[in-house]
């Protein structure tokens, strides 16, 4: 029978959020800020953590929801007093790295990829495809600002104006939330802002991470050898339910390899 001895400091304990995949709605897969609430809630507030570490894997997505977490991750480390330090993977771009600013450091793999400091939109057009087929797009709006960027009609200049003054406040935006996260250890690079990526050791040399290094190592060397992790992740469905879930899955899934695969991943 275990005994319980008062005045024996107990070992610490570091909390690990696993952040995995590409950023947007909650139910399309990835990372939302509904999804991830509740596993910040409790790696900050359980206990008391030595710290909360932050294993990033993204390569972004929705601009709102990166704000949204990091938000949520800045509010709990400061009502906690518990420090935040993010672990970036295979890539932290983009939103991804917006998620990683809000850490108080920014540690990065060897070969991870950070940055991308950008906002883009893609889409297609098929109006020509429509024409050749004799099939003609209807559109009715009131308020003449209501129709844009149509993919099944040709592209209007006053259209690409819109969106690229969206964009661009957008990308403000990012600018300003990096600028005021990094500081001083941002790098005077003229490439910094324009969409860039950087690998490793480079990514420090711009002031994009503090430094290259791995989670349970630096956590031992920080906080001892008997540090113990208490890892939160997402759950994903065994076997995704029929109809249109599943079709949403598939589909998330897509656009989540489109996103990896614009880092060469």
């Amino acid at each position: 029978m275990k005994r319980w001895i008062p005045f024996v400091k107990a070992n610490p304990v570091v909390s690990v959020v696993r952040l995995q995949g590409a950023i947007g709605i909650a139910g399309r897969g990835g990372i939302s800020d509904r999804t991830v609430a509740p596993l910040l809630e409790k790696a900050f507030r359980r206990g008391k953590p030595a710290a909360v570490a932050l294993e990033i894997n993204s390569p972004g997505g929705s601009p709102v929801q990166s704000s949204l977490i990091g938000a949520r991750i800045r509010r709990l480390s400061e009502e906690t007093k518990v420090p935040v330090i993010a672990f970036t993977e295979d890539v932290a771009a983009s939103g991804g790295y917006w998620i990683a600013c809000s850490a108080d450091e920014i540690v990065a793999d060897a070969c991870s990829i950070l940055g991308s400091i950008g906002v883009i939109s893609a889409g297609f057009g098929a109006h020509v495809f429509l024409q050749r087929q004799g099939i003609e797009r209807r559109v009715h709006t009131a308020g003449k600002s209501k129709s844009m960027m149509d993919p099944f009609r040709p592209e209007k200049e006053e259209d690409v104006e819109r969106l690229n003054r969206l964009l661009g406040q957008l990308h403000e935006t990012f600018i300003a939330l990096v600028r005021d996260r990094r500081g001083a250890k941002l790098a005077d690079n003229p490439d910094l802002f324009t969409g860039e990526i950087w690998v490793g050791q480079a990514a420090v040399e711009v002031g994009l991470a503090d430094r290259v290094g791995h989670l349970e190592p630096m956590m031992k060397q920080r906080y001892g050898d008997k540090v113990k992790f208490r890892r939160y992740e997402q759950r994903r469905p065994l076997f995704p339910r029929l109809g249109l879930q599943a079709a949403q899955g598939i589909l998330a899934e897509i656009e989540e390899r489109a996103e990896f695969a614009r880092y060469g991943l």
